[in-house]
């Protein structure tokens, strides 16, 4: 997931169908959190602690949290780009993207 504040790798292209995980290699708490308003028109929204809206996550954002060594994963089924974002650390450029062919 990451390297201090930011994801590695920022962004990544995998098949329809594929999950991908993100493993917190820091030393703080990150959260994996899908900016709801650019995922592709029917895909199911993402978020670490299995919110259903980015605002839920934005307001429960503890229960999101990714501790050190911790992992979040998901399963993308639909085709496009899913853009998301480090809730505490998206101000200190902590973003990603996963392009689903």
């Amino acid at each position: 997931m990451t390297d201090g504040f930011g994801f590695d790798p920022k962004t990544t292209t995998i098949e329809s169908g594929r999950t991908v995980t993100w493993t917190n290699t820091s030393d703080v708490d990150h959260t994996v959190t899908a900016y709801e308003d650019t995922i592709p028109e029917g895909a199911a929204y993402f978020a670490s602690g299995g919110f259903e809206s980015e605002r839920a996550g934005r307001t429960h954002l503890t229960e999101g949290l990714v501790a050190p060594g911790g992992e979040y994963e998901h399963t993308f089924e639909e085709s496009g780009t899913y853009e998301y974002y480090c809730i505490p650390h998206e101000s200190s450029g902590m973003v990603g993207a996963v392009q689903v062919e």
